[in-house]
């Protein structure tokens, strides 16, 4: 079992910057790809960026690229989304997520563990 926190969540201006942390416990994560996703109500949970735990290769959303960065601390277990640039349209639940065995890593039907998600709100 894979436990998943986020936190970091909360209110900025638009042009502002958050850096979202989800704390991960239960098992270890060397074969896992870590992604984040969001969802806004009404709409579909979006892919926003992944990490490959072992190694940091990273990929991104067309909508996030060059305005977010994943990135992990292997020590402290912990995957972080540093936000910046950030627009109303980023308003959204942001969820943590881990896969493992999956094919692309950017479908949420390929994340088996999930946290229960932290409001990020931008206003205009």
């Amino acid at each position: 079992q894979v436990q998943l926190v986020e936190s970091g969540g909360g209110l900025v201006q638009a042009g502002g910057s958050l850096r979202l942390s989800c704390a991960a416990s239960g098992r270890t994560f060397s074969s896992y790809y870590m992604g984040w996703f969001r969802q806004v109500p009404g709409k579909e949970r979006e892919f926003v960026a992944r990490i490959r735990w072992s190694g940091g290769t990273t990929y991104y959303a067309d909508s996030v690229k060059g305005r977010f960065t994943i990135s992990r601390d292997n020590a402290k277990n912990t995957v972080y989304l540093q936000m910046n640039s950030l627009k109303p349209e980023d308003t959204a639940v942001y969820y943590c997520a881990a896969a493992l065995g999956g094919k692309y890593y950017y479908t949420a039907d390929e994340y088996r563990y999930w946290g229960q998600g932290t409001q990020v709100t931008v206003s205009s």
